[in-house]
């Protein structure tokens, strides 16, 4: 068989394969992203005919036959799903789901007189002129004859050029697409090459995308059913109240037991760690099949066997069955519930705290391979918190995440002594040089969303710290309000005294939470300043400034806000000197923080 195909195939054709499942576009495959004005020119450039690219599809060698040879199957849509989901939304009126799986309507408007058009809006709803929903005039039982003579009289203009305009409206589900079709003899490696070429540019798909393709094509292997069930859980996380929609909707599936066991997640408030499908997908494929790369997961479910470079009907099923257990070992409520709170527990119980989503997923991994090896409860609590602390301040899965992940899984596998595997990653990547040097300077930064600041404040709300000046808020409770960010020294009064340069007032060694009522009874007094009221109100017992009014909780609060001796009586000269101070002392309480764990 040839490489590749090329042929036509009209817009109401590919809409059918799509239907009726010919072609494999799961729901879950990725969000439609793209905005409405990009869905406007498309259907612009099909009604002038302009060329709006190729589709691309494969024909996966899910199943194979006796003698080696492949069936023909389902196809997997490896380019032009934007495009595909676009058409459906606008020439058929199916709703879409956005990235928070919310559904929502595209409707392209379109004028008759100037053959212009637009997204649908409030405004051209009431212009006559307008068809608002050109969806509207694409269905079956549209009476066109009777448009064209409404339309006509009602703006006393010829009747024959407002039905040329009509057909060809209409007409742009006949207009022709080109469609490259790969042959099912390519092996995954150029397949997976020409996906990776194909989307160099745009909206790019992720090999998670590929990967939820060829499994919703498997039906040999429950591959719909593990589509569904990472679907439905992160639907059900992010938006509980379409469950007894989806319930009813699918009634085969919700009879399953699967679907009884991932029900739990939409009585949850969680908004820690909201899993997208990717994640779903990562952890569990990381978790079973010791590999990091999502692409291997391609390989593996088209039935690759890596040493012998040849493709099994073994391999296939062995792999939808180990993924399977992957994902649900992923949305087991006991596993899921009891990493999230080992997370809270830390001192982790807001997402704004996580820059990296990948550092949960790795986390759960290592909890779920630690619970697999019968580790102690206790063992794996100190150590999952460990890794997820260490992973965050090190930004260790921040880039090319999935090679890290690939190399942390491979080793973990490898070690002969797990535990002791970990402690000493532990520990040679966070010795003394780090906490004592390479942490200081790393406070050296203006940048409010480092992690280094992040885990600042997870050290401050895992050992309950009172906020800056405050006697009974604590840093927990302001985290969740989304609490103001304090100048210690205050940037106003930086500025009026020569440090106008933001790299230097914004210094996060210069920052602490504190209230609202706080900050501005503060406004843009020198330390000296505010500290001699906070100080005179501990001996008169009047509140000017907070509610602290003893001598002790003042000296207490400001060593666990990391305000260094002498603050008291600071000013604009003593500035780099405080900086330097309070770098050492926020990076030691997280090294305090980190070891009681």
């Amino acid at each position: 068989m040839a490489k590749f195909d090329v042929n036509n195939v009209s817009v109401e054709t590919l809409l059918g394969y799509v239907s009726d499942g010919t072609i494999a576009i799961p729901e879950i495959q990725r969000p439609f992203v793209w905005d409405t004005t990009k869905v406007r020119d498309l259907i612009d450039s099909l009604y002038r005919e302009y060329p709006v690219g190729y589709i691309i599809t494969w024909k996966s060698p899910d199943v194979k036959l006796k003698d080696g040879s492949a069936s023909e199957g389902k196809q997997i849509l490896i380019d032009g799903q934007q495009r595909i989901t676009a058409l459906t939304a606008s020439l058929l009126g199916k709703e879409v789901l956005d990235s928070d799986y919310k559904k929502k309507r595209i409707k392209i408007a379109f004028n008759l007189q100037t053959e212009e058009f637009q997204t649908s809006n409030p405004a051209i709803e009431k212009q006559e002129e307008w068809i608002s929903d050109i969806a509207e005039v694409m269905k079956s039982g549209f009476n066109t004859f009777e448009f064209v003579k409404s339309y006509a009289d009602k703006f006393n203009i010829d009747a024959n050029e407002v039905s040329k305009k009509i057909t060809k409206l209409q007409s742009i589900k006949n207009i022709m697409i080109g469609r490259i079709e790969l042959g099912s003899m390519l092996d995954i490696e150029t397949v997976t090459e020409i996906f990776v070429r194909i989307n160099s540019a745009g909206v790019v798909l992720s090999q998670a995308d590929f990967a939820m393709s060829k499994i919703s094509v498997n039906e040999k292997y429950e591959g719909n059913d593990i589509r569904k069930t990472i679907d439905y859980f992160c639907h059900f996380a992010k938006t509980p109240i379409d469950f007894d929609n989806i319930k009813n909707n699918d009634s085969t599936f919700s009879t399953k037991d699967i679907f009884n066991k991932i029900t739990w997640i939409k009585d949850k408030n969680e908004d820690l760690y909201l899993p997208s499908y990717v994640d779903v997908l990562r952890v569990a494929f990381t978790y079973k099949f010791k590999r990091g790369k999502l692409q291997d997961l391609v390989s593996l479910l088209s039935g690759r066997d890596f040493e012998t470079r040849e493709y099994r009907e073994d391999i296939v099923e062995e792999s939808y069955k180990k993924l399977y257990d992957g994902v649900k070992s992923f949305v087991s409520q006991t596993n899921f519930e009891r990493y999230v709170m080992i997370l809270k527990s830390a001192g982790i119980i807001d997402d704004s705290l996580i820059r990296s989503q990948n550092v949960l997923n790795f986390g759960y991994i290592l909890f779920l391979l630690l619970r697999e090896r019968n580790v102690v409860p206790d063992v794996i609590e100190k150590l999952v918190k460990r890794w997820v602390i260490m992973s965050i301040i090190t930004q260790r899965y921040t880039s090319s995440p999935e090679s890290q992940f690939d190399l942390d899984i491979r080793r973990l596998n490898e070690a002969e002594d797990l535990i002791q595997y970990i402690n000493d990653e532990l520990d040679r990547r966070l010795g003394d040089a780090f906490w004592d040097s390479i942490l200081v300077e790393n406070f050296n930064t203006p940048v409010a969303s480092s992690p280094y600041w992040k885990t600042y404040l997870i050290a401050q709300i895992a050992l309950n710290d009172s906020a800056f000046l405050s006697k009974d808020m604590k840093v927990r409770t302001l985290v969740e309000g989304r609490g103001d960010v304090h100048h210690i020294f205050p940037k106003d009064y930086l500025q009026k005294n020569g440090k106008n340069n933001k790299s230097i007032y914004n210094q996060i060694a210069n920052f602490a939470l504190i209230q609202t009522e706080i900050n501005l009874q503060i406004t843009n007094k020198a330390p000296n300043v505010y500290m001699r009221e906070v100080n005179n109100q501990c001996y008169n017992g009047i509140a000017t400034i907070g509610s602290i009014v003893d001598k002790e909780a003042l000296k207490k609060n400001l060593i666990l806000n990391c305000i260094p001796e002498g603050f008291d009586n600071m000013t604009v000269e003593d500035f780099d000197e405080f900086l330097k101070q309070r770098r050492v002392l926020m990076a030691k309480k997280i090294k305090d923080y980190y070891y009681s764990l």
